[in-house]
């Protein structure tokens, strides 16, 4: 049972000056940082060969050239080194991908604008947006590059602007880019949901549906932590069934697994939204209550005992009795980390054994 209990890995959390975990979320901003940041030093790259080897047209545009790679590298190196910005956020990525689109039309301007080699650069914070903050910044991305493809044509008339000849020609001209935002969009919609299913699956108990110990650690490491933060009451369950192993031994495993998702089915049956069920393993359950003092988490425990001995299993035509045990130990009076309560609800919960089962017990210190 310790071995299981050390999987819960969250003594973070009970330290109340301890350091704020980095949320799933903060790990995927700074993956996805770290490959903007790729991004940026492939754009620099590509701008400092162009000015050595073909270099502008004159001194005052190879200057121009320079001060923009000076600049741009003293935005990327503060973006990315002096901790403007503590924590990711797509707002920092989007405001880079700014930052790249203003640089290309710099670089362009003096580098023989629509007519430049480098014309091709703007599909890096095309790609860049499209890859990391959806649909709708991608679009203003595009509509920002199309401005700039105006600006660097030299304006245009109004009247020509809404010509037919124009808007063929400026399609054909920008058409490329739309189709790499398009194509790089849609690219990773896939890839999300695909993470997200994977993620799902991962955090997910196949047979009843809960949360595994893993996804179970992950959402009661934060709601947890709150309690810990403010002061607030939560408790923690250990359901187990009385009768599992005579189920399987009488009517087949099969039976045995309809069994635990008749179980499962009747703790979510008795839960709030905002409390955290997980199957523990083999026929033990574990739940997390926030917010709930002693007496909310014995009548909580006390009405899951009780739907469940109500709902006997069906079986080879017959009515098999089912019951489980319940322990259950509080925040803060019974321990002050989750791995602690965990511990102790499962002690109550063998005493409950011992007293003859199906029945509630609260852990008490010896």
């Amino acid at each position: 049972m310790a071995a299981r209990l050390e999987t819960l890995a969250m003594r973070s959390a009970g330290e109340p000056k301890a350091a704020a975990p980095v949320s799933i979320e903060q790990e995927e901003l700074r993956g996805i940082s770290r490959t903007v940041a790729e991004i940026h030093w492939l754009l620099l790259v590509l701008v400092f060969l162009y000015q050595l080897f073909d270099g502008a047209d004159d001194p005052e545009s190879g200057a121009a050239m320079s001060a923009g790679l000076f600049f741009y590298a003293a935005l990327v190196m503060g973006f990315r080194y002096a901790n403007f910005y503590r924590r990711e956020t797509r707002w920092k990525i989007a405001l880079e991908t700014w930052g790249m689109v203003a640089f290309v039309t710099w670089v362009l301007w003096f580098a023989g604008r629509l007519s430049s080699p480098l014309l091709n650069a703007y599909m890096l914070p095309v790609i860049t947006s499209a890859l990391t903050l959806g649909k709708t910044t991608t679009l203003v991305n595009v509509g920002l590059i199309a401005a700039c493809y105006l600006f660097l044509g030299g304006g245009v008339d109004a009247r020509e602007l809404l010509s037919l000849r124009f808007a063929a020609g400026f399609a054909a001209e920008f058409a490329p880019v739309l189709l790499v935002a398009y194509i790089t969009t849609m690219f990773s919609a896939d890839i999300r949901y695909g993470l997200q299913r994977a993620k799902l699956l991962s955090e997910t108990d196949e047979l009843t549906g809960l949360l595994n110990m893993r996804g179970f650690a992950i959402a009661a490491h934060r709601l947890f932590g709150q309690a810990v933060r403010y002061d607030r009451p939560a408790s923690v369950l250990m359901i187990d069934s009385d009768n599992l192993k005579r189920v399987n031994d009488d009517y087949g495993h099969e039976a045995g697994n309809r069994l635990l998702r008749q179980l499962a089915n009747a703790i979510q049956g008795e839960l709030r939204a905002t409390d955290v069920p997980a199957r523990y393993g083999g026929d033990e359950f574990i739940v997390l209550l926030p917010e709930t003092p002693g007496k909310g988490a014995l009548d909580v425990a006390e009405r899951v005992r009780s739907a469940i001995a109500g709902m006997p299993l069906a079986a080879e035509g017959k009515s098999v009795a089912s019951s489980v045990s319940v322990g259950v130990a509080c925040f803060p009076e019974d321990g002050r980390t989750l791995d602690t309560l965990a511990a102790r609800a499962d002690r109550a919960l063998y005493m409950a054994k011992q007293q003859g089962r199906n029945c509630v017990v609260r852990y008490r210190a010896v």
